[in-house]
């Protein structure tokens, strides 16, 4: 409780400006791996702190957990890596995540000038990504003192294009580097070498080109194989059978936990001991479903192919019978009886169109959705009397009102003459095209043997140019055929099929929740909901109604 308060206390310090003419260092390694010394943590601190000492830098006496100490910030955290999600505001703010915790602390306090500035090795310490090049260079234009233990950058048009090389740099060795060993992996992987961790069974000991058995596991992993081979086996037999000979997994050491990421030094870090574990059924058929232990290992196409790092465990023959047991055994299960709730699948959120599936609760039926994360309809869940309530008011304004009928028929007075007068514009050119048809025919028939004989034709390429034109010909008599007397009969059906959804409102208000359901099914093909407003698709047919759709020359809608 001491501690916290403490904390507490120097936060409340630091949120006072009493550190605005401090420095705060910040130090930052890739990796852990001993034998990368020359930009180590323990380099970095001596190097930042010597130069604050010569230039006179007064390093802020701050200690926060998972923060800093004495003012010392060290985070082991690749600087290259960066989330490529942004957000946008309406305000015109763009926003990305940043993935070094402490360098994220570390920038925001520097933005309110709580300290002074900061000093770090080099910049490819602070960054190797061109989003924190972007923090840095703002924070900079700002006034915040960045300085750098190797580098010192001109306020001018020079130092601005040194600082834009040192960046550039930066940046391109972490690529380099992921170039070089995507592409190391991917020739070792060709040549059959395994450049992951081995399985339970092999020994993992630093050397891709060397797997070799677990002389302790690797027997038992061999009876598993061969007793679920016999058919006899259960992948829980197999798991109670190796729990009863003491088989465990292969030591490891659990994932670094929050507190020793934000390890300020390797110190602080106690000495964790490797755990073992039990092995259960989903074990046991990830090992039997593993064609490495048949000596492969999964190539660059996705094939396996023969690996020249480990032996085979298990032959192909009894390897290829329990993939047969396997798949004998895997048995989907199906209800007989499919509950038949109503309305399932028929609505969706008008949002990410993710489907409101029907449930039973407290002998109520209700429709819930899960939504993914940023879809902003707040009606995740709605019971049966929502959904058949705002279904009757959908059927109840589909049908004509007594001022639309009004206004059909005096616009259908009108329609009929734009209608006559489009009509006669096509007829003229239908008879334009009929004229240039009939033109072609004739000159086919009076030039028949001349085209025959010259080659132009073939017999059969004749015959089908005549046949094209005597159907095209055809096809604009029909067309002629078209007057405004279909208009008026698919208005006569319209006004019908409203009348009858007016008349259907009432039927469907009195009716029984199935009834309800397979009248609704009838009318609309989907629904969807956003908040308290449900919105519909219809079915064809009823799809001139839902946009109260008017035939007319220009194709308006009321």
């Amino acid at each position: 409780m001491k501690t916290i308060k403490s904390e507490e206390k120097i936060l409340k310090e630091i949120e006072s400006g009493k550190y605005r003419d401090y420095y705060i260092v910040y130090n930052r390694k890739s990796t852990d791996e001993l034998d990368n010394q020359k930009n180590s943590i323990k380099i970095q601190r001596t190097g930042n702190v010597k130069h604050a000492f010569d230039k006179k830098l007064h390093i802020a006496p701050v200690t926060l957990a998972g923060f800093c100490a004495d003012g010392i910030i060290s985070e082991k955290h690749s600087g290259f890596k960066e989330d490529d999600a942004l957000t946008f505001s309406t305000e015109g703010l763009v926003q990305y995540r940043v993935d070094r915790p402490k360098f994220l602390k570390l920038v925001e306090l520097l933005s309110r000038g709580l300290f002074k500035g900061v000093i770090c090795f080099c910049w490819d310490r602070i960054s190797r990504n061109r989003g924190d090049d972007t923090i840095i260079r703002k924070l900079m234009k700002n006034g915040i003192d960045i300085r750098f233990v190797y580098a010192t950058y001109d306020k001018s048009s020079a130092g601005e294009l040194h600082m834009d090389i040192d960046g550039m740099f930066a940046e391109h060795h972490s690529r380099v580097t992921s170039e070089k060993v995507t592409i190391a992996t991917w020739s070792l992987r060709g040549k059959g070498v395994c450049t992951y961790r081995a399985p339970i069974g092999y020994l993992n000991e630093g050397d891709m080109y060397n797997k070799p058995f677990d002389q302790e596991r690797a027997p038992m992993i061999k009876d598993i194989f061969e007793k679920y081979a016999t058919e006899k086996w259960s992948l829980s037999d197999l798991a109670r059978y190796a729990e009863k000979h003491g088989f465990t997994t292969a030591p490891m050491r659990p994932r670094r936990t929050k507190s020793e990421i934000l390890a300020e030094d390797d110190d602080e870090i106690k000495e964790v001991e490797k755990v073992s574990r039990l092995i259960t059924a989903n074990n046991v058929q990830k090992i039997l479903i593993n064609k490495f232990y048949t000596g492969k290992i999964m190539g660059n196409d996705g094939v396996y192919i023969k690996s020249i790092s480990h032996q085979a465990l298990v032959s192909d023959e009894v390897f290829d019978k329990v993939q047969i047991v396997l798949k004998k055994k895997k048995i989907s299960t199906h209800y007989t009886d499919k509950l038949d709730y109503l309305y399932r699948g028929m609505t969706r959120c008008e949002i990410c169109e993710r489907v409101y599936t029907p449930y039973i609760k407290k002998g109520i039926q209700y429709y819930g959705v899960r939504c993914p994360n940023g879809c902003t309809n707040i009606n995740k869940n709605f019971n049966l009397d929502f959904l058949e309530s705002e279904v009757g008011k959908l059927i109840s304004n589909l049908s004509f009102t007594d001022t639309e009928k009004i206004e059909i028929d005096m616009r259908l007075k009108t329609d009929i003459a734009l209608f006559e007068d489009e009509r006669l514009k096509e007829i003229e050119q239908s008879d334009r095209r009929k004229k240039k048809v009939r033109e072609d025919l004739t000159y086919l028939r009076t030039n028949k043997l001349v085209l025959l004989k010259s080659g132009v034709y073939s017999p059969e390429a004749f015959l089908e140019e005549e046949n094209k034109l005597n159907n095209e010909l055809m096809t604009l008599q029909d067309t002629e055929q078209v007057s405004d007397i279909a208009m008026h009969e698919v208005i006569k059906d319209l006004m019908k099929l409203s009348e009858l959804l007016r008349y259907g409102y009432g039927m469907y208000s009195l009716a029984k929740s199935p009834e309800k359901e397979r009248l609704t099914r009838i009318i609309f093909s989907e629904l969807t909901l956003s908040g308290n407003t449900l919105k519909y698709k219809c079915r064809n047919g009823f799809q001139a109604l839902q946009s109260r759709f008017v035939p007319s020359c220009a194709g308006g809608e009321t």
